[in-house]
């Protein structure tokens, strides 16, 4: 669970993911993922789906989603990379948006773009069991399962490559048909648990 304390701020949190709070605050829900029409009509189109509320007040908000681990990172500048379905809380400071990230997406069905959040300030993310950060630099490239795929900063590319041979149809492979190639100097957020993805069920 997340706590955020406000004196008169705001954050922009995840819609429904309220549990309780204390003192004076107000929601108003976000279209678009909190990026107004624009954002909204980028959505639809790129079918990344996010649904954000924001909440202003004087108190502590609480904030929850399925019981997921909560992780905190903190943005000077940068740019976050992250599953929409991961991203939990934003300081209202930041800014959301959607970015394309070619056939990766594809190889979850979650299309082929992803949230991104930019700025100075903090981002709260959820996974299922608590998230790993892994170091990617020019040396050492790294391999992820979309399905643990959590979120990454910094200065990577990302390429979608596919295992599938004979042996993994007929059930003999290691059974992760597709994976994540970062490349570069950067961070990246790995679940210790996997999402359903189109590649799992090859």
């Amino acid at each position: 669970m997340l706590a955020v304390d406000l004196v008169g701020d705001t954050v922009r949190a995840k819609n429904g993911s309220m549990v309780a709070y204390e003192g004076r605050m107000s929601f108003k829900k976000l279209t678009g993922g909190g990026e107004g029409l624009r954002g909204m009509v980028s959505r639809r189109l790129t079918g990344e789906q996010m649904e954000m509320m924001e909440v202003k007040g004087q108190g502590t908000c609480y904030f929850a989603d399925r019981a997921g681990d909560v992780n905190l990172v903190t943005l000077n500048g940068e740019k976050l990379h992250v599953e929409s379905e991961n991203l939990l809380c934003v300081d209202g400071s930041l800014r959301t948006g959607t970015t394309f990230t070619g056939l990766r997406g594809a190889a979850q069905g979650n299309g082929l773009f992803t949230t991104t959040v930019e700025g100075t300030g903090t981002a709260a993310l959820m996974s299922d069991g608590p998230a790993v950060v892994l170091r990617v630099t020019p040396q050492y490239p790294l391999q992820v399962d979309p399905g643990a795929y959590v979120a990454h900063t910094g200065n990577l590319r990302q390429e979608f490559q596919t295992g599938v041979n004979f042996r993994t149809v007929i059930g003999e492979g290691g059974g992760e048909a597709f994976q994540i190639r970062f490349e570069g100097d950067g961070l990246v957020y790995v679940q210790p648990s996997e999402r359903n993805t189109i590649g799992g069920d090859l």
